[in-house]
């Protein structure tokens, strides 16, 4: 029997995953598990469950540890290189660092998982993004968003949550096959009432398993999954990344943008978009 709060993987996918189980009917003898690191919340039967060692899932962690510090070892190295590249572009000629300034775009991301909200928080503050968060639910995300308009003016919106095929073996092309692509949708049509610029408001929808296409159709810039896989919980966090620092005359390097995820092409893609960074001269002196 299983219980809240107990750490699983699914016999059945090579325990490739670890999971948390959230929710647990004995009746049915099904756990609602939701993925520790990836953006997925699934129905599992208990039989198809193994529980996690603390061995395994201190392993776990681990990997996915370095796979943030590299991304953060990455992200860190290029923009060093595109902010030179930027000043020589605008002809900045620098006897110091205080001479400028810049001003990356601002991001407002909507989570339908709270913790998964908190630690992408973390590592925006990380990467110095300027961003507002909110932990709301995936049905509620096209309504609450008016208000957050009003009060955040974004430059960048990151709609995600969990999302999953809900009938394994069904047309992938039917968007009432997955559990959360349809309220992204509405979210992001939402967005496009309120600026329908691609280039003004970027956005990113989707979390694992999205119809990648119907979202990209209703309005967003960026979205997952092509390959309806599994993304990581930071991806919309390092695709907002590259947007927020790419220069506003330029356009985004699509394949730089997804190759700088943990998740890579398979998971994220999206439509050529201008970036939302700009630089400034000179510095106001306190």
């Amino acid at each position: 029997m299983w219980k809240v709060g107990d750490r699983v993987a699914r016999k059945s996918y090579g325990k490739d995953v670890c999971f948390v189980v959230i929710d647990a009917d004995s009746s049915t003898r099904t756990a609602t598990i939701k993925g520790m690191e990836v953006r997925l919340l699934a129905d599992a039967p208990f039989d198809d469950l193994e529980r996690v060692s603390d061995e395994d899932w201190q392993a776990y962690v681990l990997q996915h540890s370095r796979q943030e510090a590299e991304s953060l070892r990455i992200i860190r190295t290029r923009r060093l290189v595109d902010k030179e590249k930027q000043m020589l572009r605008s002809g900045v000629k620098l006897r110091g660092s205080k001479e400028f300034f810049e001003r990356p775009g601002r991001v407002l991301h909507l989570d339908g998982d709270g913790t998964y909200l908190n630690k992408c928080m973390l590592f925006y503050k990380e990467l110095g993004l300027p961003a507002y968060g909110h932990h709301v639910s995936e049905e509620r995300m096209a309504e609450v968003l008016p208000h957050f308009f009003d009060s955040y003016q974004p430059d960048i919106l990151i709609l995600t949550g969990h999302d999953g095929l809900i009938r394994k073996g069904q047309d992938f092309s039917e968007v009432y096959n997955y559990r959360n692509t349809q309220n992204f949708i509405r979210a992001v049509q939402v967005a496009r009432r309120y600026e329908r610029s691609l280039d003004e408001l970027v956005i990113f929808a989707g979390a694992c398993q999205s119809h990648y296409e119907a979202l990209l159709e209703a309005g967003a810039n960026f979205a997952s999954s092509p390959k309806r896989i599994l993304i990581h919980a930071l991806d919309p966090v390092l695709v907002a990344e590259k947007i927020a620092y790419t220069p506003i005359n330029q356009t985004i390097n699509i394949y730089d943008l997804v190759q700088s995820t943990i998740t890579g092409t398979d998971g994220l893609g999206g439509l050529e978009s201008r970036g939302k960074y700009r630089l400034g001269l000179p510095r106001a002196e306190v």
